[in-house]
C-alpha cells in the first residue's frame, strides 16, 4: 500500500477452523510482525501481517469490531468480511495489553472518521499521500514503534507451545455471539460511508457470511447441549447409584433395628432374671440376719451359767497358785539348806585331822581286804580238807 505502519508487534497468528468453527489452526510458523496500517485512499484502518509472500492477516477495522482477551497472553477478534476469526498469541501479557490499547484507539478513530464523513454528507475523504495524515499517527511515533518491536520475550517455538496451551477454545462461541450483530451493523455503516455503492451481490455475500456464522454458533450450541446432556446423564447415574446406596442403607438399618430389638428383648429377659436372683439373695440375707440374731440371743442366755463356772475355776486357780507359792518357798528353803551342807562338807574336807583319819581308814580298808582274801583261802583249804 505504500504507507508506513502506525503500530507493530510480534505475535503468533491463528485462524479459526472453517470446518468445525471450534478449533484453532496455526497460521504462522513463528512469531511474526502484526501491524496497524492507515489506508488514506479509503480512510480505513487495517491489521496486516505477512509471513514470506503469504498474507496471514488482512482485516479491516470497523467501529463495531471487538477484540476479546480469552487468556493471559491470547486474544481474538472476528472479521465478517474475511469470514474468519483471528487469534493472536503474545509472549507476555504486557504486549497483549499494548495491542488491545492500540486496537481500541484505532476503532475509536474509525468511528470518529465515519461520524465526520456522515456529518459532511460525503462518503469520500481527500486522499493523503503520507501515513502522517492518519488521525492517530501523531500519537504513535516511530521511536515508540521501534522500541516495542525490539521487545521480543521468547523464541518462536517456545512461545508457540505456550500460546497453544493458553488459547481457550470455548471463548470462540462467546465471541461469535457479539460479532454476528456487530458485523451486520458494520456492513450497513460501511455501505453508507461509501455512498451506497454496495450492490445486491455484496448484500447477499454479507447475508451468506452471517448465516455461516449463525451456523457455526448453532453447531457450538449443539455441542454445548450435548455436553449438558452428557452431564445430565452422568448426574442421573450418580443419583440412581445414590438411591441404590440409600436403599441398601435403609435395608441395613432395618436389619440393624431388628437385631437391636432381639438384643433388647434378650437384655430385658436377662434383667428380669437378675432381678429374681437379687430378690432371692435379699431373702437369704434376711434369713441369715435372723439366724445371727437367734445365736446372739442364745449366747446371752448361756452367759450366766458360764460366769458361775468361771468363778469356780478362778477359785481353783487361786488355790493352785497359793500351793505353788508354798512349794516354791519350801524348795527355796531346801536349796538354802543344801548350799549350807555343801559349805560344811567343804569345810570338813579342809580339816587336817579328817584327812589323817581318811588315810588311816584307807589303810584299814586295805588290811581288811587282805584279811578277807586270807579268810577266803582258808575257807577253800578247809573245804578241801573235808572232802578228803
Amino acid at each position: 500500500m505504500g504507507e508506513q505502519p502506525i503500530f507493530t508487534c510480534q505475535a503468533h497468528v491463528f485462524h479459526i477452523d472453517p470446518k468445525t468453527k471450534r478449533t484453532w489452526i496455526t497460521a504462522s510458523t513463528k512469531a511474526i510482525s502484526v501491524s496497524f496500517f492507515y489506508d488514506s485512499s479509503r480512510n480505513l484502518y487495517r491489521i496486516i501481517s505477512v509471513e514470506g509472500t503469504k498474507a496471514v492477516i488482512n482485516s479491516t477495522i470497523t467501529p463495531n469490531m471487538t477484540f476479546t482477551q480469552t487468556s493471559q497472553k491470547f486474544g481474538q477478534w472476528s472479521d465478517v468480511r474475511a469470514n474468519t476469526v483471528y487469534g493472536l498469541g503474545f509472549a507476555s501479557e504486557a504486549e497483549l495489553g499494548k495491542f488491545i490499547e492500540k486496537f481500541h484507539e484505532v476503532k475509536e478513530a474509525t468511528k470518529n472518521a465515519m461520524a465526520k464523513a456522515s456529518t459532511n454528507g460525503s462518503s469520500a475523504v481527500t486522499p493523503v499521500t503520507s501515513a502522517n495524515a492518519s488521525p492517530i499517527t501523531s500519537r504513535s511515533s516511530i521511536t515508540q514503534n521501534d522500541s516495542f518491536v525490539s521487545d521480543i520475550a521468547e523464541p518462536p517455538m517456545s512461545a508457540s507451545g505456550s500460546i497453544k496451551n493458553e488459547s481457550p477454545q470455548h471463548s470462540i462461541t462467546a465471541n461469535n455471539n457479539n460479532t454476528i450483530t456487530n458485523d451486520h451493523k458494520t456492513v450497513s455503516s460501511n455501505s453508507s460511508t461509501e455512498g451506497g455503492a454496495a450492490n445486491s451481490d455484496q448484500q447477499m455475500k454479507y447475508e451468506n457470511e452471517r448465516l455461516k456464522l449463525a451456523l457455526a454458533q448453532s453447531s457450538a450450541n449443539a455441542k454445548k447441549w450435548e455436553i449438558e446432556l452428557s452431564t445430565l446423564k452422568s448426574n442421573n447415574l450418580r443419583l440412581t447409584s445414590a438411591l441404590q446406596v440409600s436403599s441398601h442403607y435403609s435395608n441395613y438399618t432395618r436389619c440393624i433395628n431388628g437385631n437391636d430389638n432381639v438384643i433388647l428383648k434378650e437384655s430385658t429377659a436377662n434383667v428380669d432374671e437378675w432381678k429374681r436372683q437379687l430378690h432371692s439373695y435379699k431373702e437369704e440375707n434376711q434369713r441369715l440376719k435372723v439366724r445371727v440374731q437367734e445365736l446372739e440371743n442364745a449366747k446371752s442366755g448361756s452367759l450366766s451359767s458360764s460366769e458361775a463356772l468361771t468363778d469356780d475355776l478362778r477359785r481353783e486357780i487361786t488355790l493352785l497358785k497359793s500351793r505353788i507359792e508354798g512349794l516354791e518357798k519350801e524348795l527355796m528353803n531346801q536349796e538354802a539348806e543344801l548350799k549350807a551342807t555343801k559349805v560344811s562338807l567343804k569345810d570338813k574336807n579342809n580339816d587336817p585331822m579328817i584327812k589323817n583319819l581318811s588315810a588311816v581308814f584307807q589303810q584299814f580298808s586295805i588290811h581288811l581286804s587282805d584279811l578277807q582274801s586270807v579268810q577266803k583261802e582258808m575257807d577253800k583249804i578247809f573245804q578241801l580238807h573235808k572232802t578228803t
